[in-house]
């Protein structure tokens, strides 16, 4: 199958361990956008300038899914396209509350999702909010996020693919955590680098050998040297 796009997650994808960006896994993502044709969409639980500055920092179009697939942009200024409503979340953050000291991060930024600090029994959150809320709790290992249980980077990508003129399978998704698990699933191709969760693992068509960002630079020379076109085991 030749693939038409790519979708990647930031933080423990693209990044080192501390966050620091592979600047060889910028450099293939961009030359890959420019030079190959092939669009490049940054998908991130953090929030929507962020997710753009990346973008505009590597050299991309500004095509990015953010907060987890609550919001989702097709460019830069452009307004963006707002795909869920933080009310059910902010229901479930007062419960939590009640029970839990927990910190909101960066809350005048966010829209559709709560990120919460990782200080926290996050099982016991679970299951605290089990049954009573629509929403789930994920643990990204950078954060804590509160989201409505019908959005995920999946359903950002159903959506972005459509801005696009493009299907979900028709993109290569790479990602590293449990958050990326519905997007690399709805993906016509889905990677997961070494340090992957295991969760996302066992989904994945193909894991890499190398961690972090130098296992983008890997997946990008496998797919470079077939011409991205590839048949998922």
């Amino acid at each position: 199958m030749k693939f038409k796009a790519l979708v990647v997650d930031i933080d423990g994808t693209i990044t080192f361990k501390n966050r620091r960006l592979n600047l060889k896994a910028a450099e293939m993502l961009y030359k890959l956008n420019i030079d190959s044709g092939i669009p490049v969409v940054l998908a991130t639980g953090n929030i929507l300038c962020f997710s753009q500055a990346a973008s505009k920092l590597i050299g991309l179009n500004g095509f990015v899914i953010a907060e987890n697939g609550g919001l989702v942009s097709k460019g830069f200024d452009t307004r963006p396209y707002i795909l869920s409503n933080i009310r059910e979340c902010e229901n479930a953050f007062d419960f939590l509350s009640k029970y839990l000291q927990i910190t909101k991060l960066d809350p005048e930024y966010r829209k559709t999702e709560i990120a919460l600090r990782r200080d926290f029994d996050f099982k016991y959150a679970r299951q605290l909010v089990a049954d009573k809320y629509h929403v789930d709790l994920v643990d990204t290992g950078y954060a804590v996020h509160i989201k409505n249980n019908t959005m995920n980077k999946g359903t950002g990508l159903t959506k972005i693919s459509e801005l696009m003129g493009l299907k979900p399978k028709d993109f290569v998704a790479m990602g590293d955590s449990e958050n990326d698990l519905e997007m690399i699933d709805y993906s016509g191709l889905g990677i997961v680098v070494a340090n992957g969760d295991q969760k996302t693992k066992s989904i994945a068509d193909i894991v890499t050998e190398a961690a972090y960002g130098d296992g983008v630079v890997e997946a990008l020379e496998y797919l470079n040297s077939n011409g991205w076109e590839v048949n998922p085991p």
